[in-house]
């Protein structure tokens, strides 16, 4: 079975957020189960592509409006990734360093998306799945079917993946004549709210789509930004599965960017290296409790509450825990965060930005690991952290619902709460001090964790059992 995987983001190409490492791992794993299973991105003047070799497959040349473009689908020579991949370049647009924000981006994407159909029609592939990961590549399952140009594709299963239903990537019809021709008839498939909608489109138009999580599915009918009817009456096409992570990378006892080995078996002498390194770098204390943040600081993963409940948390607990804080995003939470840096210099360390090594780190040494997100449709920190013996606490939303359980109930080895806010933030980081009191206790919850299964083996045999049930309408 041949597999397209489509998206805008693939680690380590270009990583953005989680999306990437979600189109990194997936295909490797569905090779591994023998798929064949191909990434096609934008291409990016990035370091992965200065530092590896690509053959240019298709040339091509198209219209976007009245514009005419030049592209070209690049290959990379030696799969060094598990699985194919494909960039395509279009010198003018599809040739920047950065993923996203530029002011002509619904340009890039459109073309993205025709070049792509172009090089498979023209090519002549028949691929059995086209995979569509989020509104990016969302007009893809509309055009395969309503426009002319693409007939010969109309039968091709298309899946859509949602990972992160708050973006749409809606523009407006002035935009319309960047599209091919296409059956009018079917022109409101485009639409929502009075403009066009490829998220809205795809969910209209592909054969299933899927959520990455069973929770964010139910979460959607009531959450996605305006989408919440027709989330309601689609939901019968939709698929809740929980992301995996790649186990290859994200291994504790064979990772190069932490301090040494973590035995899952034998964790505490593994975490209290790691700890000891991490807490050198930035001068706390490894004997007290170490909480950390990593992520993105935006309203969705509750970082505008962070300042004040840790705050809270470090007047209410002198000099009885410690706190690290990894991220960057909204520029008055930056300045909140890095200010406490001043009023706490024992015990809170801000670092601005992101670092791969430095995370990496902070899983393999933090005690705790805090995620009170308003939105999290899967989340991957709460099962890098698992992986690596850190104890999450999560607010209860989307996946971390689906992958986290407090250690209060049976079986759990979590601290969870119910409110994004800061009241719940402040008890749950007082219940992990206590928690990290109780050694004995805190070991085996450790274990516990680690012995946990979320490779993407598991997810990925929840995929290609939906492909094989689509394969049969081609």
């Amino acid at each position: 079975m041949k597999v397209y995987h489509l998206a805008a983001e693939c680690y380590p190409v270009a990583k953005v957020g989680g999306l990437a490492d979600v189109v990194g791992a997936l295909p490797k794993y569905q090779n591994e189960a023998g798929l064949q299973a191909a990434v096609v991105l934008p291409f990016y003047n990035r370091k992965f592509v200065q530092e590896n070799e690509f053959d240019v497959v298709f040339e091509a040349s198209n219209l976007l409006g009245k514009r005419r473009y030049e592209f070209q689908i690049w290959k990379e020579r030696t799969n060094k990734l598990g699985f194919e991949l494909f960039l395509i370049y279009i010198p003018g647009l599809l040739d920047r360093p950065e993923v996203y924000s530029y002011p002509d981006e619904r340009e890039q994407f459109i073309a993205f998306q025709l070049a792509f159909l172009d090089w498979i029609t023209w090519s002549q592939q028949k691929p059995d799945i086209i995979h569509c990961h989020d509104h990016h590549v969302g007009l893809i399952p509309f055009l395969l079917q309503h426009s002319a140009l693409y007939k010969r594709l109309s039968k091709t299963a298309t899946v859509f993946t949602i990972h992160n239903g708050q973006y749409h990537g809606a523009f407006g019809y002035e935009k319309f004549n960047y599209l091919p021709e296409v059956d009018m008839n079917y022109a409101g498939l485009l639409d929502w709210a009075g403009g066009i909608n490829p998220l809205a489109c795809a969910v209209k138009c592909v054969a299933k789509f899927t959520t990455v999580s069973p929770s964010y599915l139910m979460e959607l009918s009531n959450n996605s930004n305006g989408l919440e009817y027709l989330f309601y009456i689609e939901r019968a096409k939709g698929q809740g599965i929980v992301n995996g992570i790649d186990t290859e990378v994200w291994n504790p006892y064979t990772d190069p960017m932490i301090a040494g080995p973590i035995d899952p078996l034998l964790p505490a002498k593994g975490k209290l290296t790691n700890k000891k390194a991490l807490c050198k770098r930035f001068g706390l204390s490894p004997e007290k409790p170490l909480i950390a943040f990593i992520g993105r600081l935006v309203v969705e993963k509750g970082a505008d509450l962070l300042p004040e409940a840790f705050t809270q948390s470090l007047n209410e607990h002198a000099g009885e825990v410690n706190i690290l804080m990894l991220g960057a995003g909204d520029k008055e939470t930056e300045a909140a965060l890095t200010q406490l840096n001043d009023l706490f210099p024992d015990n809170y360390k801000t670092y601005i930005g992101y670092n791969e090594e430095l995370a990496h780190l902070i899983y393999a040494g933090a005690d705790f690991l805090l995620m009170p997100s308003r939105v999290e449709p899967c989340g991957l920190n709460q099962l890098y952290a698992l992986r690596y013996g850190t104890v999450p606490i999560v607010r209860r939303t989307g996946g971390l619902i689906d992958t986290v359980i407090d250690f209060g109930d049976e079986g759990g080895y979590g601290i969870c709460f119910n409110e994004s806010n800061i009241n719940d933030i402040v008890y749950s980081i007082s219940r992990a001090i206590e928690l990290y009191k109780n050694t004995e206790q805190l070991q085996l919850l450790c274990k516990r964790m680690m012995a946990l299964d979320f490779s993407w083996t598991q997810s990925a045999k929840q995929y290609n059992l939906l492909y094989e049930s689509l394969t049969p309408i081609i």
